[in-house]
């Protein structure tokens, strides 16, 4: 079996997804109850939660791809980056899904620079505010300042329905300007 049943009902096919097996409901359902960082924060702090951040750090333009930049965690999980560095063939289907995340959304599949530095900038406020104290650097965020607000964590459902709302609402603004 390669498939899983989504929170929708649909059967997502982990070796060959399609951009028809992508559903916003699915995503923002998933994202809104994985939590970041394997779990290990002071409290639930969803992807879902992550991803809104992410997206508010950059232009409009590139919200929509910074509000789905990990949007492959509603199929396959939120993997931590020190562990995703030792499974290259995780990363290959975080790629193909990736890839069916962009067709399904219009969008480009190489991120841009502005969402990857966003990135950044929330994990380095994430580390400051949800995560145990440790004194030690973190190599991936040399040089990358926090934000100076305080992140405040959303319950799932939430942060769900945040995400889910600002989807439709980015969706809605690409579809306008598509037909400009």
């Amino acid at each position: 079996m390669n498939w899983i049943l989504t929170y929708s009902g649909r059967q997502f096919d982990l070796v060959h997804p399609t951009a028809a097996m992508i559903s916003p409901h699915d995503i923002a359902h998933s994202l809104a109850n994985l939590c970041r960082f394997n779990g290990h924060t002071r409290t639930h702090y969803s992807v879902a939660q992550h991803s809104l951040l992410v997206a508010s750090l950059v232009p409009e333009e590139h919200q929509l791809v910074a509000l789905l930049h990990d949007a492959t965690e509603a199929y396959i999980g939120d993997m931590t980056r020190p562990l995703k560095a030792l499974m290259p063939g995780f990363r290959i289907a975080e790629e193909i899904i990736w890839h069916a995340v962009c067709d399904r959304f219009n969008l480009d599949p190489c991120l841009p620079e502005c969402v990857v530095r966003a990135d950044l900038i929330a994990l380095a406020t994430e580390r400051r505010d949800l995560m145990p104290n440790y004194s030690g650097e973190w190599e991936c965020l040399r040089g990358v300042p926090p934000m100076t607000e305080t992140i405040t964590p959303l319950t799932a459902p939430e942060a769900g329905i945040q995400y889910f709302s600002r989807l439709m609402e980015l969706m809605q603004a690409q579809h306008r300007r598509a037909c400009a």
